[in-house]
């Protein structure tokens, strides 16, 4: 213990000699380090910010619509009905179940004339897709059973008909029906015209839908699942039903936000593997730049080592005392990193939505500690056992 707190020392001492020379050396452990943990960092944040991203869009959503065929009719008999709707509400694990209806169709208001996708939708719609009502009020069981002529319309629309003027309580003509304005809604999150609401769309109770298309059918069933475990059974259990109630011959797409959830996850994930290869190669560069840098040092301290040896000091204290060198550098540098690496998130969350957290993670930290001291030690044993194998006498006559 003696002999190791010695060369401890005697290690220590020749890092304060050569400052600038250790804190130059170990700045690429610096950046490797801080790299690994921001790298692990960022890719925590950006998981849990799509998971949340998806989650808005529909919490646990499955949702089943009936493939048509091009140019072919569909008879009757395939179509998606309220009834198929209520069979899947008894599937063990579902808690909310909701229907749509879509069609294209033009809207007057003050004389001003829009396209729009008009949806009828079932109770439990707004549940299920966690839609925001941003002035005036959603569509209430009242309206759902007496099949009110009110509406909902998004902020697109109710700026093209109204302007700035309040839309609340306005009339708006669809065919041959009047509706009044209730509210002005959007999605929680916006999913650029791929679900069935469109930039500008009118909601209405899914009753008056047949006044348009003649029939009580759905294009559309959204189930909730209970938990996101049960969502791939109850995908599956919901597929099973439609074609247990419908001729062998109808299809049936049943989708899941889960495929979207793995393709942004695999995208993360593959981002994260090259910035981690990317702090790996800073950290081999720096595990390089140490390797020279020792070699120099046992170069110039040729002499001293030949005096220690000459002294009594046996190899393995001029092996260690080079190999702490390494360390000391090597973890210096780790921990000058880490603590970069975790100051940066923490700055950062200051200026982020508070709905939107930056994780830590410690085995990041324990990582990066590992690695870096690792990387030094590899990379200074070749120039520390070269120091330890100097012959004393040739080692005092070096000039």
């Amino acid at each position: 213990m003696m002999h190791l707190h010695e060369t401890f020392t005697v290690a220590v001492d020749a890092l304060r000699a050569n400052k600038l020379r250790a804190a130059l050396t170990s700045l690429g452990v610096i950046i490797g380090s801080a790299s690994i943990v921001l790298v692990v960092t960022v890719a925590l944040t950006s998981k849990r910010f799509v998971i949340s991203q998806i989650e808005s869009v529909g919490a646990n959503l499955v949702w089943a619509e009936m493939v048509k065929t091009p140019d072919k009719a569909q008879p009757l008999s395939h179509e998606l009905t309220l009834q198929d709707m209520e069979a899947a509400r008894t599937i063990p694990g579902v808690v909310q179940v909701a229907g749509t209806s879509d069609m294209q169709m033009s809207v007057i208001a003050q004389g001003i004339v829009r396209p729009v996708t008009l949806i009828g939708v079932t109770a439990g719609y707004q549940d299920i897709r966690r839609l925001v009502v941003l002035r005036g009020r959603y569509l209430d069981a009242t309206d759902m059973a007496s099949r009110g002529k009110v509406c909902l319309i998004t902020p697109q629309l109710a700026e093209r008909l109204f302007g700035r003027e309040n839309p609340i309580g306005q009339a708006v003509r669809m065919g041959e029906l009047t509706f009044t304005v209730i509210g002005v809604f959007k999605e929680r999150v916006e999913t650029f015209g791929l679900s069935d609401i469109q930039a500008e769309s009118v909601v209405i109770p899914f009753g008056l839908m047949k006044s348009y298309n003649g029939v009580v059918v759905l294009r559309v069933v959204d189930v909730q699942a209970e938990s996101a475990e049960e969502v791939a059974r109850i995908q599956k259990q919901v597929g099973l039903l439609l074609r247990s109630r419908h001729p062998p011959e109808a299809e049936y797409n049943v989708q899941t936000l889960t495929a979207i959830l793995v393709a942004a996850q695999n995208i993360s994930l593959a981002l994260t593997i090259v910035l981690i290869v990317i702090a790996f190669i800073a950290l081999l560069i720096s595990g390089i730049g140490i390797m020279n840098i020792m070699l120099v040092t046992v170069k110039e301290r040729t002499r001293e080592i030949g005096i220690r040896k000459a002294i009594g000091a046996p190899r393995r204290d001029i092996l260690y005392q080079f190999l702490i060198e390494a360390f000391l550098i090597s973890g210096g540098g780790a921990v000058m990193g880490i603590l970069i690496g975790l100051a940066v998130p923490v700055t950062a969350q200051l200026f982020l939505p508070g709905n939107l957290r930056v994780p830590i993670s410690p085995l990041s930290v324990v990582v990066a500690f590992v690695v870096s001291c690792s990387t030094g030690l590899f990379f200074g044993y070749l120039p520390a056992n070269n120091a330890a194998r100097l012959q004393p006498i040739e080692s005092l006559r070096y000039e």
